[in-house]
Parts: C-alpha cells; structure tokens; sequence
C-alpha cells in the first residue's frame, strides 16, 4: 500500500498551481492527521521484524514526497517571480513621466524685484556682516545701552559682546565710515530677534536703504519710496507718511499703502520704516551735518511678500511645503 502514496501524489501535484494549495496537499498527507501520517502510526501494531522491514521504506517514501513538494513550492515562487517581472517590464517606447523643475523661492524673488528695482534708480548694493558688535548695532546709530529703543528689539547675544544683528541698519555706519557722499547704497540680508509668531520669525529679511549728499530733503525721499511703491505692487497706490520713531533718523516716518483685502474692502498697511538721517549719525562716522543730509529706509522682505501675495502665516516660507511653493 505504501507503493501508492508516491504516484497518487505525483499525480495531485500536476494540479497545484499556487502555495495555499500546495499547503493543503501537504498537510492532506504529511499532516498530523494526514493519510501517509496515520498510515506510519499503523508501524506501531506491527512485530518487531516487520518493523525492521518497513522502516527504512517509510523513511524514503516520506523524503521523496518531501523533496517533490518543495520542489513544487520552488517552482510556484519562480513562476511568481517571472510573472511580476513580466508585469513590471519597462517599455522604453513609452513617453516619460516628465520631470518636476524647482523654481526661485517666493522671499527670493521678492528680494530680486527689489533689489531690481532700486538697481534702476542708480543705488549700489552692499551686503555686511550677520553677527555684528553692539558699536555698529547700537551705540553709532544713536542707540545708547541706556536707551529705551533697545527694548524694541529682542537680541540675540554672543560671547565677547557680539550679537546677532537686529537689522540691517549697521551697514549705514559701515559704508559711511568707508566712503565719502555722495553715498546712494542699499543692503539686502539676514537679520535676527527672539520673536516668533504668525507675523514673526527669530530670522528673518531686511534690506537697508542710504543716500547721503548735498541737499537731500524729504521729499526725495517721498518721490523714491512713492515710485518704488507704484513698480513693486503696481498700479496706482495710493501713500502715506505717517510720523513715527526711529534712534537714527529724524524725522522719522512710517509708508502707508491703501490696500484692498479679499472682500474687497479697503485699509491702511505699514510696509516701511523711513526718515532723514539723525545727525549724531553722521557724528558717528566723522561727516559734517552742516554739508551733507540723508535719507534712509528699511523695509522687511517677508512683511511685503506677505501683502504682495495675501499670504496670512509668515512661516509658510520656511515650512518647505512643496504645493505652498510652487504657487510660485
């Protein structure tokens, strides 16, 4: 009887074409219930000689069935191989998926434009140092340890009295230090606070604008602003100058523009910080107030990407959310 577990396997085995059926079959013979299983318990019952006899067949017969099952489950995985590759062929007669470009960043295209903008009117650009001394932030625009302005900004501070600068304003000292007027500069870069909210971040972006010559009044400063104004937002926009205060200009103004919401109402936003250069500005830096005025202006990068493009949250810039950016 044992003779026939062989063939009748060999047999089933033609019709198994996947690994759960193959598992069924071997558990149907080789199970602990299974028929080649209950038929080496039925050994048991016989006399030793018998035993003898029928051992060492009951052994090859159950490594035969073994071996050709498993070569059946190599087969089923092979088969299974050669189908998925089959499946996952590349035919490289099909057009391709495209490739996804990068494009320039939203604040660095708004830095770009300006910078544009200002490069037109005849200013020079200038970049200076992010970490700065506290003469150059501080004391030689006019801004003593003792003085309340230096509450209006949270600094960073290093060692050996460095800091990181909290404007770009220093660069007004560092150029005139460097040059005689006329001087007509602007100065793009980083600057840093200890403020963090939807409308500020610890590091953020400036640019820094000077000129100083001969008769510079205010309203050269007003005509410049009120043109860089119409060409960054476009159309007719309506200004104002509204009084305010800064260490290191006098008088000091902030730019208004009259600008439309979502809902198409109307308001009033601040844009800029501006103002004729304060004397003891130009003591600092060794130039006579009697020969030479100034103006200077300052604006943050991100404050006018925001109203530019109605954007409510400044971190979005920095969040690298790539369906954010690529609005852009």
């Amino acid at each position: 009887m044992i003779n026939e577990f062989l063939p009748k396997i060999k047999e089933e085995i033609l019709q198994i074409h996947t690994e759960n059926e193959l598992m069924n079959l071997k558990s149907k013979y080789l199970g602990k219930k299974g028929e080649f299983t209950a038929f080496t318990n039925s050994i048991k019952d016989l006399s030793i000689e018998e035993k003898k006899k029928q051992g060492p067949v009951i052994n090859s017969v159950k490594k035969e069935i073994e071996l050709i099952i498993a070569d059946k489950f190599s087969e089923i995985k092979r088969l299974a191989i050669d189908k998925k590759l089959s499946e996952e062929k590349i035919d490289v007669s099909l057009p391709s998926k495209g490739v996804g470009y990068g494009s320039i960043h939203p604040l660095s295209q708004v830095s770009e434009e300006i910078v544009d903008i200002f490069l037109k009117f005849g200013f020079e650009v200038f970049e200076g140092p992010e970490i700065e001394s506290d003469h150059y932030n501080f004391e030689a625009l006019n801004i003593p340890r003792d003085h309340p302005a230096r509450d209006m900004q949270d600094t960073f501070y290093l060692e050996k009295g460095e800091l990181l600068r909290t404007h770009t304003s220093p660069m007004q000292v560092r150029i005139m230090e460097a040059n005689e007027p006329p001087i007509k500069i602007i100065s793009p870069g980083k600057v840093y606070r200890c403020d963090s909210d939807v409308t500020h971040t610890p590091m953020f972006h400036q640019i820094e604008g000077l000129l100083v010559d001969k008769n510079v009044t205010f309203g050269n400063l007003k005509g410049i602003l009120n043109e860089f104004i119409s060409r960054f937002f476009g159309g007719d926009i309506k200004t104002r100058f509204r009084p305010s205060y800064f260490p290191f200009t006098e008088p000091s103004a902030e730019l208004d523009i009259e600008w439309k919401d979502k809902s198409g109402s109307k308001t009033w936003m601040e844009v800029l910080g501006c103002g004729m250069v304060n004397p003891k500005v130009f003591d600092s830096v060794g130039y006579s107030s009697d020969d030479f005025t100034g103006l200077a202006f300052g604006m943050g990068i991100e404050r006018l990407a925001m109203i530019k493009f109605g954007i409510t949250d400044i971190r979005y810039f920095y969040q690298n959310d790539l369906k954010f950016l690529k609005q852009f």
